[in-house]
């Protein structure tokens, strides 16, 4: 995962969080200092994982779809995650001593690091990561 996804999932759902009210797509894309369309992005991806619930015309916005205690930074992750941790595996020689063995290697190596890392972020809850902020 070499991408903001995560970031700016992590942001909008801190702002959900601590705001605790309907925000606008405009105004969070003003605290993460982005295009709205890219936050229209990521919340619809939100959405799509329970996430967030969204209300669309005149007093509209985002809300968490359920309390920040119940909120796993591992569900975040796994809501935009598209890739392993480690990244994507090439396409070496099949001829080669290494490269006909490289990838399954590779393979298991990310999936370990993987593993680590949803088990890390699954100790930690969205409201324990606001805490964080003053």
């Amino acid at each position: 995962m070499n991408n903001i996804e995560f970031a700016t999932a992590l942001h909008i759902l801190t702002l959900l969080a601590i705001f605790n009210e309907n925000l606008s797509s405009a105004y969070i894309a003003g605290s993460i200092n982005i295009n709205p369309a890219m936050v229209r992005k990521s919340l619809g991806v939100l959405r799509l994982h329970g996430l967030i619930e969204t209300k669309e015309g005149n007093g509209g916005g985002s809300l968490l779809a359920k309390p920040a205690d119940n909120v796993l930074l591992s569900d975040v992750y796994r809501a935009v995650n598209e890739a392993l941790l480690l990244g994507k595996l090439n396409k070496p020689n099949p001829d080669c001593k290494v490269g006909k063995q490289i990838n399954q290697h590779l393979t298991k190596l990310y999936n370990r690091a993987d593993h680590a890392l949803i088990k890390e972020l699954s100790s930690i809850t969205l409201a324990d990561f606001c805490k964080r902020f003053d």
